[in-house]
C-alpha cells in the first residue's frame, strides 16, 4: 500500500503511511492515531518482525485496530495476530500501491474501517469489499484477489 515506484523497472521504497491522509481527505471524525511498525515488503517480513508486530498490538490500549499489511503474507500476519486476545484487529492492504490513480486501497481501507468498529474481537481480513478470517482465506495471485479457502 505504502510503495513508491522510482522508475519503469520496478525500483521502490516503501514510502510513509498513506492512512493518515486517506483518513483526513474522508473526512472521518473520530479519533485516530497512525504508527508505523515496520517499512518492509511483505515478502522480507520475518518469524521475528511479525512477533514485533504481534507484541506492539498486545501493548496497545485501543481495542479497535487496523493494520495496513503487503498482500503478499498478510494472511501469515494475521494468523500470528490470532494470539492477541481482547481486540478486533482488522488487515487490510491494496494490490496496487495507493500512489497509484487505479487502486484499491482507498476502497479497502474504508471498508475495513467499518469492520473494525462492528465486528466482535478476533482477527480479520478485508479485502475488495469482503471479509475473511486468516483460517480461511488465501491470495490467489493469478486473479489478483484474496478468496475463501
Amino acid at each position: 500500500m505504502d510503495k513508491v515506484y522510482f522508475d519503469a523497472l520496478s525500483e521502490y521504497q516503501i514510502g510513509d503511511p498513506v492512512v493518515s491522509d486517506i483518513l483526513k481527505e474522508a473526512r472521518v471524525r473520530f479519533p485516530f492515531e497512525v504508527q508505523s511498525i515496520l517499512k518492509k515488503d511483505s515478502l522480507e517480513i520475518s518469524a521475528e518482525d511479525r512477533q514485533q508486530i504481534v507484541e506492539h498490538v498486545k501493548a496497545e490500549d485501543c481495542a479497535r485496530i487496523l493494520i495496513t499489511h503487503g498482500t503478499d503474507t498478510m494472511v501469515d500476519t494475521a494468523r500470528c495476530l490470532e494470539e492477541v486476545p481482547d481486540k478486533t484487529i482488522v488487515l487490510t492492504g491494496a494490490m496496487q500501491p495507493a500512489r497509484f490513480r487505479n487502486t484499491d486501497a482507498i476502497f479497502n481501507i474504508g471498508y475495513a474501517i467499518a469492520a473494525a468498529q462492528h465486528l466482535p474481537h478476533g482477527v480479520y481480513l478485508a479485502m475488495n469489499g469482503q471479509l475473511f478470517t486468516p483460517q480461511s482465506v488465501q491470495k490467489n495471485r493469478g486473479a489478483g484477489q484474496f478468496e475463501w479457502t
